[in-house]
């Protein structure tokens, strides 16, 4: 079992864990008991062998983890506004769940790849930086940071945020104790550090920064449209050369030149990590308990406890 790779999320008043062959989500309610959903998930490597591929892992990756993440945060969202036993919100169904999805999705092209393009663009017809593709492309790469950044800083001084942020400390603490090997207690977990190097967070800083390398690839005379389509269509790519990096930093996290390079991903996650409370770190444990329940071949529905 220690040596199951297993990631997670935050969400509202919860934490979700996946497993190789398993996913739980746990969430608090306000009356304070702890309602968890379990799934076994069959990995789509076994239906598809083409997708175990280097870099074409890391692409089916990233939208396996948004239709996941996208269902555990609805989840989540139900079950912290129940306040009375018995009482349940209607969850979105499919199409909603698409449609919301599609709306994310294009929300985060528009401000982290279309805004800093056309940002860039406007730069250069104003003769502020030279149209030279190599210095387009910087540029364009640390506007695209600066708004990653800034939009990660600003959404973290609100309240409902920050204690998402504590469940995403919670679920960095017990994967750290899990990969010790450590029984899943709340005084085990707490000892360890909110900073994980495969967290989400420096996973989007990798993409911003492979990004810079791969848009340098389209031609500099292309109009704007055209340039805008490749950055969409250059997406999976990215995902899979960042996720192939983020492996392998992870693999390789004692090397000092490694840990130069993992530096500013760990130094980002202290704007989306707090340190949670002993409440949040019972959470984060039964949700990766159940995960593993599920993973090791134990299969239920759904518990309240």
């Amino acid at each position: 079992m220690s040596k199951i790779n297993i990631g997670g999320q935050a969400v509202i008043e919860g934490v979700m864990m996946r497993a190789p062959r398993s996913v739980a989500i746990a969430v608090r309610r306000p009356t304070g008991e702890i309602v968890v959903k379990k799934d076994e998930v069959i990995p789509l490597s076994e239906r598809f062998p083409v997708v175990k591929l280097p870099v074409v892992r890391g692409a089916v990756a990233l939208f396996q983890s948004l239709i996941v993440g996208v269902s555990a945060l609805n989840f989540s969202a139900n079950e912290a506004m129940v306040e009375e036993e018995g009482k349940e919100k209607e969850e979105l169904s499919s199409w909603a769940m698409a449609g919301t999805m599609a709306v994310a999705f294009g929300f985060g092209i528009l401000l982290f790849f279309i805004l800093p393009l056309y940002a860039t663009k406007l730069l250069t017809q104003m003769a502020v930086i030279s149209d030279h593709n190599i210095v387009f492309n910087m540029v364009d790469g640390v506007i695209r940071v600066a708004v990653f950044i800034l939009y990660i800083w600003s959404i973290s001084r609100m309240k409902d945020i920050q204690r998402v942020f504590q469940y995403h400390g919670a679920e960095h603490k017990s994967i750290f104790a899990f990969e010790a090997g450590e029984e899943l207690t709340v005084e085990n977990v707490r000892k360890y550090s909110c900073l994980h190097p495969r967290c989400g967070t420096s996973f989007l800083l990798i993409v911003m920064l492979v990004s810079i390398v791969i848009f340098s690839l389209i031609p500099k005379l292309w109009p704007f449209y055209m340039k805008a389509g490749a950055r969409v269509v250059f997406l999976p790519l990215i995902a899979g050369v960042s996720y192939e990096l983020l492996k392998w930093s992870a693999k390789n996290d004692r090397s000092r030149l490694v840990r130069m390079v993992i530096a500013p991903g760990l130094a980002l996650q202290r704007l989306t990590t707090r340190e949670p409370d002993d409440d949040q770190l019972e959470v984060a444990i039964r949700s990766m308990e159940e995960a593993l329940s599920v993973n090791a071949g134990y299969k239920d529905d759904r518990l309240v406890i």
